[in-house]
């Protein structure tokens, strides 16, 4: 058994070696996806779908209590619903898959299948929506999109992906921003808190913003080899749709008016992020708040009486207050170690003989395998600590990689100046013209990723043109 379990920690390419292999890797041997007989669309297994389900749970809870309600739209769009808002449909254009035939009918309109449901949402909006008195529409909906990309990497970019879509519609402009930033604030503490993912936020620059958005703010997390994981967007639309599929209420004034609309999105991209922020070269890491086992119980020397009633026993009192499994198959110990690193559980509970005797267990931390001595009596207190102290560990490690390689440059020199295995973050100013924009990813391969909320005066000109700077930039190489 021994070697098998030496095989099986091999078999993840080091991450220093192949970054991209090792991600792969990680994906397919920790049963997180696998691949389906339809190119570039992937099968999430039960532990991947686990995970999406956790972070389902956290963020639907998030957004039901400021009351967002939950609806689902078609999955086909006609094309002329799509036509309607020409930014958004050139946007999305070169991505969207088509419907042509119904049984062996050609159909009379193409419809494509949604990449994103903007248009539905609104062409539902024009037909329901009455009266001021219905403001604000707060909906939501938890589906999969078809994006019809030309390279694929499981959770990153896959032509079929899962997620939430919210839609909003306010009375007013103010309202509709207000929501906009404060999805974000749901998006910041869902990644930060929950998922343990360090993060930069700030809108977009126009070049960067959604088809048919007036305004887009992004989170922004490095991934361990230092380049940005766009984790969540939230969107202001302005009128702009409203008044592209005639959605109209009576105002208090008794006048017909154009509400004002809010779109914003996670997808399962959020399980390529925490992969790529926390995994090490034994597999896995998850954050403890969606792992789909938070504390594995191995019994030792489970094969002498008492030790597996132990371990179930043990399973009994911990399950109310954790997701736990005991690990009863008659592979070695040394095996069922390397396995659940592999899958990442937070915490591993080592039950045997000698420790029944002593009335105590021992506990395995995944992050840093820091090993303690625990009496079984102090169960309940010890184990929520510890996946607590697992999640700042985590989080931790990751805000620090992010400082450590984020870097404020004056001048292009500065940036081309960074080696090419300390990618990061740069801040850099910026004059605000999108040629500079498109001549610093030209010139450095850092692209513009977000203006951040928190912002500095690096300098007073921008790097590439020498022109008055506007704002401090966090330009990156992303996923």
């Amino acid at each position: 058994m021994a070697d098998k379990n030496q095989k099986m920690v091999e078999a993840i390419t080091p991450i220093d070696q192949d970054f991209a292999q090792w991600y792969t890797d990680i994906c397919l041997k920790a049963e997180l996806v696998d691949y389906s007989s339809v190119k570039g669309f992937t099968v999430l297994r039960p532990y991947g779908q686990a995970i999406w389900e956790n972070i389902q749970k956290i963020f639907d809870g998030m957004i039901k209590e400021s009351g967002h309600e939950n609806v689902a739209m078609p999955m086909l769009i006609p094309e002329s619903l799509l036509q309607k808002e020409k930014d958004h449909v050139e946007g999305f254009a070169p991505e969207v898959a088509w419907v042509t035939c119904g049984g062996s009918e050609e159909l009379e309109e193409p419809m494509c299948i949604r990449p994103t449901s903007e248009t539905l949402f609104c062409d539902h909006f024009s037909r329901v929506l009455h009266s001021w008195r219905q403001l604000p529409l707060l909906y939501n909906q938890w589906c999969s999109v078809v994006r019809w990309e030309k390279t694929t990497r499981p959770f990153l970019r896959t032509r079929e992906f899962w997620w939430q879509e919210g839609h909003t519609i306010h009375e007013t402009a103010e309202e509709a921003r207000a929501e906009t930033l404060a999805i974000l604030d749901n998006y910041t503490e869902l990644c930060e808190k929950y998922l343990c993912m360090p993060l930069v936020r700030g809108p977009k620059t126009e070049s960067d913003k959604f088809a048919g958005a007036e305004d887009t703010y992004a989170i922004e997390a490095m991934m361990h080899d230092g380049k940005a994981l766009q984790a969540g967007t939230s969107h202001y639309f302005g009128d702009g749709f409203s008044k592209a599929f005639d959605v109209t209420f009576t105002g208090r004034d008794n006048t017909l008016q154009h509400p004002f609309e809010t779109s914003w999105g996670i997808s399962t991209r959020l399980i390529g992020g925490i992969i790529m922020t926390h995994g090490d070269n034994e597999g896995l890491v998850l954050p403890p708040a969606v792992a789909p086992v938070q504390v594995v119980i191995i019994p030792v020397a489970s094969h002498k009486p008492g030790v597996l009633d132990k371990a179930y026993e043990l399973k009994a009192r911990l399950s109310k207050f954790c997701r736990v499994k005991v690990d009863d198959s008659d592979n070695s110990p040394g095996w069922k170690f390397a396995e659940w690193e592999m899958r990442g559980v937070p915490l591993r509970l080592e039950i045997g003989p000698k420790d029944i005797e002593k009335d105590q267990c021992v506990l395995v931390r995944r992050d840093n395998r820091e090993k303690s001595f625990t009496p079984l009596a102090e169960l309940e207190s010890a184990i929520p600590t510890l996946l607590d102290t697992v999640a700042k560990g985590i989080f931790d490690k990751a805000a620090g990689r992010m400082k450590e390689r984020t870097y404020d440059c004056k001048t292009i020199e500065e940036i081309n100046a960074i080696p090419e295995d300390k990618t990061g973050f740069v801040n850099a100013m910026w004059c605000g013209e999108e040629a500079c924009e498109d001549a610093m990813r030209e010139q450095t391969g850092y692209a513009s990723q977000c203006i951040p909320f928190e912002q500095k005066q690096l300098s007073e000109v921008c790097p590439v043109c020498g022109k008055p700077a506007t704002h401090m930039v966090m330009w990156g190489k992303a996923y």
